[in-house]
């Protein structure tokens, strides 16, 4: 500032400025973050801006005076502290009441300025509140969503990104990137010189827009900003999109802005470059969509006047949208208004199965499953030989048991992104486990063969237990290992709307590779167990009873691999009904075939079963 005294004049810098020594009269920011620690308080954060400072709140905590800080006055609180004063209203909890209240200082408090860092902490806090976020309050979102509350933290946001903007500011650019929000905050004043379009950015997705052309309808001046907060497409879900057909949020949730502009007409449309959460199935088709929200006042009372009834529409609307260009990762949308906006994935449902088909694989997989828990509680509870060790069966009925049973019910959520990964992973190792198995129960029969035909004593039969637990989960726990973290995006909903593993060629040898090894490594223990005993066959007759049981294991080990690996080749040629017939009922009926070879068909078995059945009468 300066003063006239007299013929002569003093300068004097204004308040948050101080003149720099020794030097030409400069007047210089001062930082009263750095010049004065701890001006702001406990648990807050100290920005330094020109001329002054501002203070904001660690995440989990919340000025005291709410949006205003007033120095001397405001502190930080907890979160549950502030909760523990709120009074709701009928029917409200105190999350809601807590952001309403939010959103109406915001409304009371126009004109104010924020810094970045307040704003970054008001979005975290009301993604806190709303119950979404690793710090989320004791709020529990539905898989529906709740669009009422996504809206509320989209009035909120908007009201916060139009305080970050300065009177008076020409040409500037802001930013916010926290775990909660990304923002990008473009201004263009009087004088700028920008023809080209801005780009804006925000984890990825991007928006082009020409702020000059909006400029020239609003007195030089112009504002846009886009933002993703993470968890808002829990809130604004896609089951709020109106459609036959079968959904998914394929993006993250973007809002691009105007703040401060009275003319937000687009001269023409804006195009946002959306990222997607995965990469687009062939069958699948990619909605732009943006949020609409209306409320409408209806109804009229005696007299004429409103009864004051609130019509209130949410949804994701197409209106006003379109998609520009797609590809595997990107969606382009072109739109003729601004708003929030997000891709919602359309797979049409599949050409529905005979119901016969569908009905068959029904009641011969529960079949199937009948007789594994069969044959698991045979191999259980009854131990008629203790020189046989019935591990390696009894886990491979246990891990067949399992994958049939996810198999059954592995439609049912697809839409459950998180848990439809788990199951696509669970059925990976599973299957994979059962086909190890397979391969350590015909190793056992190979080392028994081997030593029968030494006429060496039996202590017991093949490997030690731990060695067998150790190849029989180890294995398949490495592959799926390497296969998640090889291609992280390959477990989860397939194209044909069920929860397995991609027929893609460069992740569906993660589970044919293993296979067709293990089916080969099994013939090659097949072939080696006939050579071993090809003497006994050619020497001993055929009514010696260990000849009989020298066919009976030659007939388990080649019957299991045809049970277990041939139902699962079959399923690459259904070309016809008959096909998919025959792979219904192998595949599902493993667990009958399997119960007969190693129970019905064991005299053991058989003498333990009437002995069990014969106490069984005799009590009665």
């Amino acid at each position: 500032m300066c003063y006239n005294n007299l013929g002569n004049y003093t300068c004097e810098c204004r308040e948050g400025y101080h003149t720099v020594p020794d030097a030409t009269p400069v007047c210089q920011d001062i930082d009263e973050c750095n010049e004065k620690p701890g001006v702001c308080g406990n648990q807050t954060v100290c920005t330094n801006v020109p001329g002054t400072f501002s203070c904001s709140c660690l995440d989990g905590f919340y000025p005291s005076t709410g949006i205003l800080w007033t120095l001397g006055v405001s502190f930080c609180q907890g979160l549950q502290d502030i909760l523990d004063v709120i009074e709701p209203l009928e029917g409200e909890t105190k999350e809601i009441a807590f952001l309403h209240k939010m959103d109406q200082q915001l409304k009371d408090s126009a004109g104010i300025i924020i810094s970045e860092q307040t704003v970054a902490n008001f979005l975290s806090v009301s993604m806190q509140m709303a119950g979404v976020g690793p710090q989320a309050s004791s709020i529990t979102v539905s898989s529906e969503g709740d669009g009422e509350l996504g809206s509320l933290i989209l009035s909120i946001s908007n009201r916060l990104v139009s305080a970050m903007i300065q009177p008076g500011q020409n040409q500037t650019r802001k930013t916010v990137k926290t775990s909660t929000v990304d923002l990008t905050l473009e201004t263009v004043g009087p004088g700028s010189n920008n023809a080209n379009n801005s780009l804006l950015s925000a984890k990825g997705n991007i928006m082009e827009i020409n702020l000059e052309s909006l400029a020239k309808n609003n007195n030089g001046f112009a504002a846009a900003a886009l933002m993703t907060i993470n968890g808002m497409e829990i809130l604004l879900s896609n089951k709020y999109f109106e459609t036959e057909n079968r959904t998914e949020m394929y993006s993250d949730v973007i809002t691009a802005i105007l703040p401060l502009m009275n003319n937000t007409n687009l001269t023409k449309p804006v195009n946002f470059t959306i990222r997607h959460k995965k990469i687009l199935p062939k069958s699948g088709l990619v909605t732009c969509v943006y949020w609409e929200d209306k409320r409408e006042e209806t109804g009229m009372g005696e007299g004429g006047e409103k009864k004051g009834e609130n019509i209130t529409t949410m949804r994701w609307s197409e209106e006003g949208c379109l998609v520009a260009y797609s590809s595997e990762n990107v969606t382009v949308c072109s739109c003729s208004h601004l708003s929030s906006f997000a891709l919602i994935l359309q797979i049409g449902e599949p050409p529905s199965e005979e119901p016969f088909l569908e009905w068959l694989n029904r009641i011969c997989v529960i079949v199937g499953l009948f007789f594994f828990a069969l044959a698991i509680l045979t191999f259980l509870l009854f131990s008629w030989n203790p020189k046989i060790n019935n591990t390696a069966r009894l886990h491979l009925c246990l891990c067949l048991f399992l994958s049939h049973l996810l198999l059954l019910w592995n439609d049912r959520y697809v839409e459950h992104e998180l848990v439809c990964t788990v199951v696509t992973g669970l059925l990976h190792f599973l299957v994979i486990a059962s086909f190890v198995w397979m391969k350590l129960e015909a190793l056992q029969i190979y080392l028994l063969v081997r030593r029968l035909s030494k006429m060496q004593v039996i202590q017991s039969e093949g490997l030690p237990w731990p060695l067998l637990y150790l190849i029989g989960y180890g294995v398949p726990f490495v592959i799926v290992g390497i296969s998640a973290l090889v291609y992280s995006d390959g477990y989860g909903a397939t194209e044909a709307g069920v929860c397995w593993l991609p027929q893609k060629l460069n992740f569906k040898w993660a589970l044919t590779g293993p296979v067709i090894t293990l089916l080969a490594l099994n013939c090659i223990l097949f072939c080696a167990t006939l050579w071993t005993l090809r003497p006994t066959l050619a020497n001993m007759r055929s009514e010696v009873s260990q000849s009989k049981d020298t066919k009976l294991i030659m007939f388990k080990i080649l019957a299991q691999s045809v049970i277990v690996g041939c139902s699962w080749i079959l399923g690459l040629f259904q070309f016809n009904l008959v096909f998919h017939v025959l792979f219904i009922v192998l595949n599902t009926q493993q667990g009958t075939f399997l119960y007969i070879v190693h129970c019905l068909l064991n005299k053991e078995v058989r003498a333990e079963y009437a002995k069990w059945l014969t106490c069984s009468f005799n009590k009665n």
